[in-house]
């Protein structure tokens, strides 16, 4: 099945001040194998891919190609050399077509200098029908409309039209549904059957153990263990990424008081539409739905960053304006978005900053910042979630994808919210963190906030939520609750149409707005 190695890593180091990212990590990426590289958020991932791409040099230690060793002094040496990363954000042009992103610096051209673009975009249509996408994408269609899955997939067509020998995939799935998901597997495996070797990063271990041939672990910058994926499972990877065993993610949790925290009652927005319940002090109530249901719509309604046209919203008793988040905020609700990078985080400033964001009068004096008594107050809730950083004043972009979920987290920790909205909260990010934060969600069910989970992972809904409301077209299509919360129930609500299927809606009790 497997050829010869292409790439080698040998004995690689790599720090960044008094932190060892990496050390003494050898690792061979074969031709036609799918490599998984799987390990807890700051285990070491991203910094190998980064030195195999050429981003950073390697403090000790060397990379071999083909038996060679080499020195790539940019990501442009090693892309020429065949190597390609496939990131979780897809680097591609958005203003310019479909054609010009699978081609560039390769522009077929008329006369010396004018772009050919009927021969471009038969280029193009070749390269599309020869994975399958031609009724997906246009050649001339410009990209700036286009999904994550249709994104990841020019830039793959990119890397194997540029001779891309070694592929690397930095959690693909992250943001693409389960048939966009099973239509990249089918693109991955082809490549293997060509002879390319991939490696595949994700912490999806479902995934690993479905399309990989061996498994690498990396634990605090150390390559624990390399294995075959026949010899192995999900709960032997997990071991070994965390060093223990995880006997049950889900941490135990105390029924729901019978205060209301949260009373919603008709919420209409641009978005959704008579959207009505309560949350429970101490209550889990989850939101399911597919992608594009209105789930986030909904989050943002309530918080309001999208203004009501309808409807009541109350925190506590205390009834909210419509679009004002920080009024929301006084109020006692926190958001955590789904996307963190672009709507919680100021990723050029420190962890400090960033968690102490929401608490300004806990963090001034005289009206100007008190750093010392910000670092305090940091300090202590980043230390409840184990957060991983090389200090306080680090910047949030240096941070893993896991530690800066746990920056988010520490914002509301840091404001002690009543209800906290929790959309995709473990998007992207490793077991171990994720046991982490259910184990958060617990403890802050405990201390009697409402919490809000938005997730498209049938088991953490399943196993977080006390109940369940499924959305499709931007309203609430199934409240479930005890037995009624299945996996199936919750497909049958949210597929458009499923009112024809015999899935129960109980209806909620309204009564009127206190």
């Amino acid at each position: 099945m497997t050829g010869g190695g292409i790439l080698a890593v040998d004995g690689v180091d790599k720090t960044f001040g008094p932190v060892q990212a990496l050390s003494k990590v050898s690792l061979d990426v074969r031709s036609g194998e799918i490599l998984a590289l799987v390990g807890e958020n700051g285990a070491g991932k991203s910094t190998l891919t980064r030195i195999i791409e050429g981003v950073f040099a390697p403090d000790a230690g060397r990379l071999l190609l083909d038996g060679a060793p080499v020195a790539f002094e940019g990501p442009r040496v090693a892309h020429a050399a065949g190597i390609r990363v496939i990131h979780q954000e897809p680097e591609i042009i958005p203003d310019v077509s479909v054609a010009e992103n699978i081609f560039p610096g390769a522009l077929p051209r008329r006369a010396g200098f004018l772009l050919d673009r009927r021969a471009l975009n038969a280029r193009a249509a070749r390269m599309l029908a020869l994975f399958g996408l031609e009724r997906d994408l246009v050649p001339h269609q410009v990209c700036a409309g286009l999904g994550p899955a249709q994104r990841q997939m020019i830039e793959i067509m990119r890397a194997v039209h540029a001779g891309g020998r070694v592929i690397a995939f930095d959690e693909p799935t992250s943001s693409l549904t389960g048939e966009e998901t099973a239509r990249l597997f089918t693109v991955i495996r082809r490549l293997r059957a060509d002879g390319v070797a991939v490696l595949y990063i994700s912490h999806r271990l479902a995934e690993v153990v479905a399309l990989a041939d061996r498994v690498a672990v990396l634990r605090d910058g150390h390559l624990v263990d390399v294995m075959p994926v026949a010899n192995t499972d999900e709960a032997d990877i997990t071991r070994k990424m965390v060093g223990r065993a995880l006997t049950s993610l889900f941490a135990a949790r105390s029924p729901p008081r019978p205060d209301t925290v949260l009373r919603v009652r008709g919420l209409t927005t641009d978005h959704v539409t008579d959207i009505s319940f309560d949350l429970k002090v101490g209550e889990v109530l989850g939101i399911g739905g597919l992608v594009g249901a209105g789930r986030t719509e909904l989050a943002k309604g309530l918080f309001g960053v999208h203004a009501r046209r309808a409807g009541h919203v109350d925190v506590a008793g205390c009834s909210l304006p419509s679009g004002r988040p920080a009024d929301a905020i006084l109020a006692g609700l926190g958001f955590a978005p789904e996307d963190r990078k672009e709507e919680a985080l100021l990723l050029l400033r420190s962890v400090v900053d960033n968690a102490a964001l929401c608490i300004p009068e806990r963090v001034s004096r005289f009206g100007l910042f008190d750093r010392r008594r910000a670092r305090s107050i940091v300090a202590e809730v980043t230390g409840r979630l184990a957060l991983k950083a090389p200090s306080l004043e680090t910047a949030v972009a240096d941070l893993s994808g896991g530690n800066q979920q746990k920056v988010v987290l520490a914002r509301w920790l840091a404001r002690a919210p009543k209800v906290l909205i929790l959309d995709e909260p473990t998007r992207g990010i490793d077991v171990g963190a994720k046991s982490e934060i259910y184990a958060l969600i617990a403890e802050l069910t405990r201390a009697g906030v409402g919490v809000i989970v938005i997730s498209s992972e049938m088991p953490e809904l399943l196993g977080l939520s006390d109940r369940i409301l499924v959305m499709s077209g931007g309203r609430i299509t199934a409240h479930l609750q005890g037995a009624e919360r299945t996996e199936d129930a919750i497909l049958r609500a949210a597929i458009p149409g499923s009112a024809m299927l015999p899935v129960a809606v109980p209806a909620v009790d309204c009564g009127e707005v206190s």
